[in-house]
């Protein structure tokens, strides 16, 4: 081995033999390069350099050196790294000249001030020389915003107020009060049996919101065991406890951050959800498990329930600060008993879903078994109604279904059958004889066969009103409101 002893051997001479040979070589390797002071202006710029002068704009050098770099050179990022003394060693630069690879270094002075900045255009054409590089970041980019467009469509609301059927004064009345809360930031709270629409109606909320354009988030609160909800709720903070994800979990709270937070099956919540509930919708903060630290959430909240608050709230079994926090906006969704004059948009509404969903011919039902459906309590409400639509299309071989089908699945799924407001034979008489009757004013034929179904639940109790009501799933005030308001009930019963 030989020995060289032009070769330094101390680190600060080997430091300024390497930044020499860097600097010579990015001068020679590089597509060009300049230096700006630490006013911002131009002070050099290198032989490479000046062949981008005309794609510029500048035909002469002067014009160009001694002016401030933001003015002669667009997008560049030189005055960032003046600020921060931080390089920025890749980036691609787009201005009038093309599109460049370039790096930016800070120049430092014995003390470790900076006093400039030195820029190098790496290759241009990145295009073709990075052809790779860029298609990949592309591609890698494409992927990113088709995950967040289909997370964005699954976070959007999947109904609006057009799909709560119904043309009765009770739905009318619902969805009056609905559209009305929409256009508030209030909670929202919605009452009612259970499979009478309220997810339905939430969604449709948040569709006429001026939040639609954000995300919608839905919690079951009867879905999610306990011992989870509050992370479900609020998160989970980086290495919270053992196994905890190490980037932490996001809540449904700060998912739907400006959006609407929909509260399903709100009666069972754990009283120990409901004091940071109360607190996250007093001051719009979460707080992590497992932080310290409080997170703003700007959400609206939708709650449903088919319970009764107000006696778990006697009970003790729900606090009562929280269901007048929740309790701004009531809205109570009717049974479908209290909306029979709806069940035929209804049945024919959800037949037609059911067929598309099955991939099957729709299925249509006469007059005969519309009354049947038409004169059945429905405790289970519009999702029984949909259950037993789904029997009948799977039974069926043909695409008319009558009564005598209805009946077989009513009474295989142990429904109490009440006779229909209008006989099988009657309709069958008024069909074929005169088919304009049917055109009657809709008022009269919902007082027809609210008269028809009381009649036979009165006749089957023996006159006993109380059994009655039962009978027809209403209550015993709603029963004798519905005497009063139908005449022939008030001089024969």
């Amino acid at each position: 081995m030989t020995r060289d002893d032009r070769l330094p051997r101390d680190a600060q001479s080997i430091l300024e033999l390497a930044a020499r040979s860097m600097f010579d070589l990015f001068a020679n390797a590089s597509e060009g390069m300049l230096l700006v002071d630490r006013a911002g202006r131009v002070v050099w710029i290198n032989d490479q350099y000046r062949r981008f002068l005309p794609a510029l704009g500048y035909e002469r050098e002067e014009d160009f050196v001694g002016h401030p770099v933001s003015s002669v050179v667009q997008n560049t990022q030189m005055h960032q790294v003046l600020e921060t003394g931080k390089p920025i060693l890749i980036d691609l630069l787009t201005n009038k000249a093309g599109t460049f690879v370039v790096s930016r270094i800070p120049l430092r002075d014995d003390a470790g001030e900076v006093i400039g900045v030195l820029g190098i255009v790496l290759f241009d054409h990145p295009e073709t020389t990075l052809q790779p590089f860029i298609a990949k970041f592309a591609r890698l980019e494409q992927d990113l915003n088709d995950a967040r467009r289909e997370l964005a469509s699954q976070r959007r609301a999947k109904y609006t107020f057009a799909s709560f059927v119904g043309t009765s004064p009770a739905a009318q009345e619902v969805k009056r009060q609905a559209r009305r809360a929409a256009q508030s930031t209030s909670p929202v709270l919605l009452l009612g049996e259970t499979g009478t629409g309220k997810e339905l109606l939430a969604h449709a909320i948040h569709a006429a919101s001026p939040r639609a354009g954000r995300a919608f988030v839905g919690v079951n609160m009867a879905a999610v065991p306990e011992s989870l909800m509050e992370a479900e709720f609020f998160g989970v903070a980086p290495g919270a406890y053992t196994g905890a994800d190490k980037k932490g979990r996001e809540g449904k709270f700060k998912l739907a951050d400006g959006g609407t937070l929909f509260l399903d099956e709100l009666g069972d919540m754990p009283m120990a959800v409901q004091v940071k509930l109360l607190r996250a919708l007093q001051d719009g903060e979460i707080e992590p498990l497992g932080s310290n630290q409080l997170i703003r959430c700007d959400v609206r909240v939708v709650a449903a329930t088919s319970r009764d608050l107000q006696q778990l709230v006697r009970n003790g079994q729900f606090r009562e600060d929280l269901y007048y926090r929740l309790n701004v906006l009531p809205i109570r969704v009717p049974p479908l008993r209290e909306r029979q004059g709806d069940i035929p948009l209804l049945v024919e509404a959800l037949c037609e879903d059911i067929a598309a969903r099955g991939g099957s011919a729709q299925h249509e039902l006469d007059a005969s078994a519309q009354a049947l459906l038409a004169a059945q309590p429905w405790r289970g409400n519009i999702r029984e109604l949909r259950n037993v639509l789904e029997q009948l299309a799977l039974r069926s071989d043909s695409p008319q279904i009558g009564a005598v089908e209805v009946e077989q699945v009513l009474r295989d799924a142990g429904q109490e059958r009440i006779e229909p407001a209008v006989s099988m034979q009657a309709v069958a008489i008024r069909n074929s004889a005169a088919p304009d009757e049917d055109l009657r004013p809709l008022p009269e034929r919902i007082a027809e066969l609210e008269r028809s179904a009381i009649a036979a639940a009165l006749k089957r109790t023996g006159g006993n009103r109380t059994a009655a009501a039962k009978l027809l799933g209403i209550s015993r005030a709603s029963l004798y409101d519905k005497l009063g308001e139908l005449s022939e009930f008030q001089t024969n019963v």
